[in-house]
């Protein structure tokens, strides 16, 4: 379990992200972050669905929380 200011510190730069998604008519729910320093999340409305989600997560959720938190190893989808 991550400790609680790289939770907060997530949750607050998956906020600043989320405006990007909702124009596009999605959105996403924070899960939990692992011992692997992996968040776990989960895209719903449009993006729950859309043929290119994966690269939604790799290269625009995951690259952005990386740069503001470099401890996180990587995003994944939970369904």
């Amino acid at each position: 379990m991550a400790d609680q200011a790289l939770e907060d510190k997530v949750k607050e730069t998956l906020e600043a992200f989320r405006p990007q998604l909702n124009a596009d008519g999605g959105d996403l729910e924070y899960i939990c972050i692992d011992e692997e320093n992996k968040v776990h999340l989960r895209l719903t409305g449009a993006c729950g669905t859309c043929p290119i989600s994966v690269m939604t997560l790799k290269m625009g959720i995951e690259r952005f929380l990386k740069e503001t938190c470099p401890e996180i190893a990587e995003v994944v989808q939970d369904e």
